[in-house]
């Protein structure tokens, strides 16, 4: 069995590891330190943690100020509060300047589970893509997690990293560049994009229909701002059939982007899997995932469906 290690849990190692590497990176957290696991950092640098309190609006101007004053300030609380309740100020403060701030929001998603749709944000990624010049990142496992957070980090410009509260399985540990996808499986009848905790249940789909005579190719698109356009495009002219798989709504996130880039061909049939245009509600994680067709059986009855037509 692999290790299971939130992608939360891996950004706060990784915070804390790059606080003693670079004397200009800040934190500033909305009063959620011990949920997006920026409390270790707080702990062995307090004079550069920032907690904001319950105020998302004010916690994004003030990472604005300090990254005018050199600083690199990555910002944390829960995304729905973080790209939702912010929106403007992400938008206008940090969007519209290309502001150099970095944004770690946790517990994205449905799986969150018991807090429910008042918390669970699925429009995120459509959100933040939306906004000029913002790179959005949804790693899958712990060792992308620390390279994007790093990567990110390194870079100039605002940056949305999409982390969860469910632990989820550490996969190969694969080379990671923004905007450049991975390969973890090869096959020739249909191509599965997807990215973020949908990564591993992809896999173990992809291993049960290779027994069935179906082989699928599995490709990891972590950022979907810049996409790797190249790599998709590669890999529908392989497989003719494309699906896509993430726990967001499939309205606006990974499978659009993916359809706009295909758009231009035209040819190719497309299957996108997600949240359909409902809201979230409160259950455990492996509950919700079942209900919104986003566990391992569900998503293998409709794959199969889909070749099959």
């Amino acid at each position: 069995m692999p290790e299971l290690i939130a992608t939360r849990a891996a950004y706060g190692d990784a915070l804390l590891k790059l606080g003693h590497e670079n004397n200009k990176v800040v934190v500033l957290d909305a009063d959620l330190s011990h949920a997006t696991m920026t409390h270790k950092f707080a702990s062995a640098f307090p004079d550069r943690f920032f907690n904001a309190g319950i105020a998302e609006a004010n916690m994004t101007g003030m990472a604005v100020g300090l990254s005018e004053m050199g600083y690199i300030p990555v910002i944390s609380t829960f995304a729905m509060f973080g790209t939702g309740r912010a929106y403007e100020q992400v938008r206008n403060s940090i969007g519209y300047p290309h502001s150099n701030v970095k944004l770690a929001m946790s517990h994205a998603g449905i799986t969150l589970g018991e807090d429910g749709g008042s918390h669970e944000t699925i429009e995120d990624i459509s959100l933040m893509r939306g906004i000029p010049g913002m790179t959005v990142i949804c790693p899958a496992d712990a060792h992308q997690t620390k390279k994007a957070l790093e990567a990110a980090v390194e870079m100039e410009g605002p940056v949305y990293l999409r982390l969860a509260r469910m632990p989820s399985p550490v996969l190969e540990d694969k080379p990671f560049e923004i905007g450049k996808g991975q390969v973890y499986k090869e096959g020739q009848d249909a191509v599965l994009f997807t990215c973020g905790l949908m990564l591993h249940k992809a896999l173990h789909v992809a291993e049960k229909l290779s027994k069935m005579n179906m082989q699928i190719s599995v490709v990891n698109i972590h950022t979907i701002k810049p996409m790797d356009t190249e790599l998709i495009k590669k890999y529908a002219e392989k497989c003719k059939k494309v699906i896509t798989l993430e726990e967001h709504s499939v309205y606006g996130g990974l499978g659009d982007a993916v359809a706009d880039i295909l758009l231009e061909r035209g040819q190719y049939p497309i299957k996108k899997l997600g949240i359909m245009d409902v809201f979230g509600q409160s259950g455990k994680p492996e509950e919700l995932l079942r209900h919104y067709r986003l566990d391992e059986e569900s998503i293998e009855e409709d794959v199969i469906k889909f070749m099959n037509k």
